[in-house]
């Protein structure tokens, strides 16, 4: 596995930009922990998921920030985080979130995209792994790598950026890949990135443009975008950061279109989450 440093790199070009988020909407109550958000191929719709502790339910949104379906799924929230989508109508919740590296449960759902008419899924497969370079669990406090709250589809794999809990390496991730087909797998180690030291840096959610050329890492308090990359080797192109001035917990994001990002936050000092846009070079 190859490492890739923020610093050190030398095929990364890093260049520093204001996030100048624009505010579309307060989100309803009912997404106050926002963890997941998606919008699919030639649709306006952006789909949300709320994180552990919560119904497992998926909603429709709207720019306005109007849930237009409430879609109950047939299986149980135990830490949902991200949420992703193929070209096949395919929706995929990684349920994945592992704030103490103990779970033995480590899943991905994968499901058809609901219809208007739609108010349950019930036909859902099951994406099952383990990290394949976790050698206890629970992990030891000074490895405490193995939690995850980012993934995204692309050429028929799924690609998982893990959230470090270890001080003062919080931005390390590494980058797994796993079939996007029902099975029990052995998530590999591909690469790692590390965009700083602090809790500010941790990972929080990812995605890629659907022209598969240019990758968005969410942290809490910026977006770094990558591309002119080969492959699946993301990092090995060049990058822009694009810091936030609002603080909010930023914890989901995806792409609009190639140039537009849609992210949201948890609900903050202001007591609603919300949906911004962003736009990207």
């Amino acid at each position: 596995m190859k490492i890739s440093l923020m610093l050190l790199h030398i095929l990364v070009f890093t260049a520093c930009n204001t996030g100048a988020l624009k505010t579309l909407a307060n989100l309803p109550k009912t997404l106050n922990e926002v963890s997941g958000t998606e919008k699919t191929s030639n649709s306006s719709t952006i789909w949300m998921l709320n994180d552990s502790g919560n119904k497992a339910k998926i909603y429709a949104v709207n720019k306005k920030g109007t849930i237009k379906q409430t879609v109950q799924l047939k299986a149980k929230n135990h830490d949902w985080e991200d949420l992703t989508s193929d070209s096949k109508n395919n929706l995929y919740i990684g349920d994945f979130g592992n704030n103490l590296n103990d779970r033995k449960n480590l899943k991905i759902l994968k499901f058809k995209q609901p219809q208007l008419k739609d108010t349950k899924i019930k036909d859902i497969a099951y994406i099952t792994f383990k990290y394949e370079d976790q050698k206890n669990t629970p992990s030891k406090k000074k490895n405490m790598y193995f939690d995850c709250e980012a993934f995204f589809y692309f050429n028929n794999a799924l690609y998982l950026f893990t959230k470090s809990r270890v001080k003062n390496n919080y931005g390390k991730t590494t980058v797994y890949k796993i079939p996007a087909t029902q099975g029990d797998y052995v998530a590999k180690p591909i690469d790692s990135f590390f965009t700083g030291k602090d809790l500010e840096h941790w990972i929080t959610s990812a995605d890629i443009s659907e022209n598969g050329k240019k990758v968005a890492l969410l942290t809490q308090q910026a977006v770094w975008v990558f591309q002119d990359f080969k492959g699946d080797a993301f990092f090995n192109g060049t990058h822009k950061v694009y810091p936030f001035k609002d603080k909010n917990q930023k914890e989901a994001v995806c792409f609009k279109d190639k140039n537009t990002l849609f992210i949201t936050s948890e609900k903050g000092h202001d007591k609603s989450s919300k949906l911004y846009q962003l736009h990207i070079d």
